[in-house]
This record gives C-alpha cells, sequence and structure tokens, in this order.
C-alpha cells in the first residue's frame, strides 16, 4: 500500500514538472535561436487602415544586419526600403538629400506676402 503512494506522488511530481521545464526552456537562449544566422526582430509597427501596416523588421546579425521597411497587407507583404540600422538620412542641403518641405508656417507667410 505504501508502494502505491509513493508511486502516485511520483506520478504527479513528473506532471508537475512538465510545465515548469517547458516554461524554463521557453525562456532559455536556446530557444530564442541564439547563435543562428537567421536572427528576425520586430522594430516598429504602424497600422495604416485594417488590415494594412507598415513594419519594420530587423534581420541579420553582426555586420549584416538590416532593417526592412515592409508593407503588409492581407494578400501580401512589399519590401518599401532596405537600411542599415541606425543610419541617419543626409542633411538637408547636402547632395542626395531629399528637398525638404517648408514648413506650414513659412508657407502660409509666402501667400500673405504675395497678395498684400
Amino acid at each position: 500500500m505504501n508502494t502505491t503512494w509513493l508511486s502516485l506522488l511520483w506520478f504527479l511530481a513528473v506532471l508537475a514538472l512538465i510545465p515548469a521545464a517547458l516554461w524554463l526552456l521557453k525562456r532559455t537562449p536556446l530557444a530564442q535561436g541564439a547563435g543562428t544566422a537567421g536572427v528576425m526582430r520586430t522594430v516598429a509597427v504602424l497600422p495604416l487602415a485594417p488590415g494594412q501596416r507598415l513594419v519594420t523588421v530587423e534581420v541579420g546579425s553582426g555586420d549584416d544586419r538590416r532593417w526592412l521597411v515592409l508593407g503588409v497587407t492581407a494578400q501580401q507583404i512589399s519590401t518599401l526600403h532596405t537600411m542599415a540600422p541606425g543610419a541617419e538620412a543626409p542633411a538637408p542641403g547636402t547632395p542626395g538629400a531629399p528637398a525638404v518641405a517648408a514648413s506650414f508656417a513659412q508657407v502660409l507667410r509666402q501667400l500673405r506676402g504675395r497678395r498684400d
């Protein structure tokens, strides 16, 4: 009779350890793919409309890291831009820099000046 209770106790202990072991495994570097070349993480998400969003994803590791700006819809995923992480936009006025739109206040001043 004593061995029956002891066996039942060990069975319950093993059953209780299974979820605990899975919980611990989920939080170890092994489960997160440490050391693999295909590391991917989401940097930012911008919802645009129902079923449409912009997602910035970091892929790779080390010097091969890249940020991908993706357009995501229910039908497809499109790569909109690729850049190095932390890359800064060129300063306004430098060659290759996009034209910077004037602020609203500047445009309003120009329009008021023409009319007067």
